[in-house]
């Protein structure tokens, strides 16, 4: 019996609070803009990508990211507005497939193997999908295509933002190979410089450390 291949989705919004905030009110749009709380003790939440070029990031304290952006304007998060456009881009998901995922507010995992559209081609799929959350809602996505959901999730990094990156199956050996170990889904700062310092820097060095 031959083995089926899973045509596994990853859409990942971009810059999603930020861009929903830029989206509601056009006076924030092409700026630096973070969500979050501007006080002493206050955390950015996210960043739009004006403010990621000044080195503004997600979970930094808000004081650093004020002096790395002089110009950055903060916003306060509105979760309601954020979970009503998520229930609204998910909707599109299922036009395609029950199979969804979620990982959050702005992403999802979504097998489209066998899909509702009959469709045979799942960067396609991918591609329709991010073109009706653009027209439909107003916002930017990325998304990376493979057979599993590890592979699909690091893909959708490639292309980013408003892109995507198809990881074939006769490529993913070679993809996780050629992978920094530092970009592997879980891996944070910290585990990655222990096993750098185990000489493990790229999944190359981590396959060969498991076949030992």
């Amino acid at each position: 019996m031959e083995k089926i291949i899973r045509k596994i989705i990853h859409v990942d919004m971009d810059a999603f609070y930020a861009s929903v905030e830029q989206l509601d009110d056009s006076n924030l749009k092409g700026k630096a803009v973070a969500v979050g709380s501007e006080n002493e003790r206050g955390v950015v939440a996210a960043a739009s990508y004006e403010a990621r070029k000044f080195g503004v990031r997600s979970a930094m304290p808000s004081v650093i990211a004020k002096k790395k952006c002089k110009n950055l304007i903060f916003v306060k998060p509105r979760f309601h507005r954020y979970k009503d456009i998520s229930r609204k881009i998910r909707s599109i998901f299922f036009e395609y497939t029950d199979l969804v995922e979620p990982l959050s507010l702005d992403e999802a995992f979504l097998d489209v193997t066998e899909n509702k559209k009959n469709m045979s081609l799942a960067s396609v799929i991918a591609r329709e999908i991010r073109t009706k959350i653009k027209r439909q809602i107003g916002l930017n996505s990325s998304a990376g295509i493979s057979i599993n959901k590890f592979v699909s999730k690091v893909a959708s990094e490639i292309n980013k933002p408003n892109g995507q990156k198809t990881i074939h199956p006769n490529h993913v050996d070679s993809f996780i190979d050629s992978l920094e170990i530092e970009k592997f889904f879980g891996i944070g700062k910290v585990t990655a410089k222990k096993m750098n310092s185990l000489g493990v820097f790229t999944g190359k060095d981590l396959r060969s450390r498991v076949n030992k």
